[in-house]
């Protein structure tokens, strides 16, 4: 069945960076859009970032533009999250998404404090 596997979260002081990776099964990954959201406690989960199938034509969220970068490798079944110049406020549970099907992974969390 389709699955996606986050893995990458934890702990990162402000101004450090963190790497997320979503490892995919079950679908053929280098046909389909990828995407990542994240949901800060008390908040909606809300849209990061995405990755095209074909051309590898990338869209971010406003909050996030300059400081993220959403990669994918289809020979590992594999999407990115590189997220440098972190803040507080970017601290939340990371998901990763299968647009096309509506699948989401389980999640990883990332806390960015001092």
């Amino acid at each position: 069945q389709v699955q996606l596997v986050e893995s990458g979260g934890g702990l990162v002081q402000p101004g450090g960076s963190l790497r997320l990776s979503c490892a995919a099964s079950g679908f053929t990954f280098s046909m389909y859009t990828m995407a990542w959201y994240r949901q800060a406690p008390g908040k909606e989960r809300e849209y990061v970032a995405a990755i095209s199938n074909t051309d590898d034509n990338t869209n971010y969220a406003n909050s996030v533009k300059g400081r993220f970068t959403i990669t994918r490798d289809n020979a590992k079944m594999t999407v990115y999250l590189q997220m440098n110049s972190l803040k507080p406020e970017d601290t939340a549970v990371y998901y990763c998404q299968l647009p096309a099907r509506a699948i989401w992974g389980q999640g990883t969390q990332v806390t960015v404090s001092s």
